[in-house]
């Protein structure tokens, strides 16, 4: 990746979660003892990406802590041109696993709260990030993973979606970077002309 000396990385912003949402029992992370974390960054963005679940909040200390994912992601932002204080990011699961879980229970327990949040903030664009997410969203498609989705656009709740490798794959594989960084550069084309023609 590039150097990022004179635009370091930055702790968005967090937005609360609904009332009735902050202490959900619907699926077992609720048992791992970590708290809902609905989204970060700017809850009027009209662009919303999508990680599978949060990463890591504070250091062992408690203090604001910005992990691999959200410091890889970014990064790529930056090297497509893209305005980080501009977008909303919010999560397939909306609290971060420290365990092993039920994964196609807990995705569909947490589906409605993303709904939810779609319905409410109504994005032109939708991005998302992992074979977790395409997997998540799209269960009934064939090739449901970043591989098979990525340089398309595809509809979710009838909202253009992208595709691309999850940040932490980049941050493992330096030869994804290009391709993630690509795939960054188009989704700011697509949201820059749905933002263009007013729908």
């Amino acid at each position: 990746m590039s150097a990022e000396t004179n635009h370091p990385c930055v702790i968005l912003p967090e937005e609360q979660a609904p009332e009735d949402m902050q202490h959900c029992e619907r699926c077992e992370l609720c048992r791992q003892r970590n708290r809902v974390i609905w989204g970060e960054g700017n809850p009027q963005g009209s662009l919303m990406m999508i990680l599978d679940n949060p990463g890591a909040r504070e250091d062992r200390e408690g203090n604001p802590f910005l992990c691999g994912t959200r410091e890889t992601l970014q990064l790529g932002m930056r090297e497509a041109g893209m305005d980080i204080h501009s977008v909303y990011v919010t999560y397939l699961l909306k609290r971060r696993p420290t365990r092993a879980y039920d994964k196609p229970a807990t995705r569909a327990a947490c589906l409605p709260h993303l709904q939810a949040q779609l319905l409410q903030k109504q994005p032109l664009v939708l991005f998302g990030f992992g074979n977790v997410v395409a997997e998540g969203l799209f269960p009934q498609k064939e090739n449901a993973t970043v591989k098979g989705l990525r340089g398309s656009w595809h509809e979710f709740e009838g909202i253009p979606m992208g595709f691309t490798y999850h940040p932490l794959a980049v941050r493992g594989r330096p030869n994804l970077l290009r391709f993630f960084v690509e795939d960054l550069k188009g989704l700011r084309a697509k949201w820059e002309e749905r933002a263009g023609r007013g729908t």
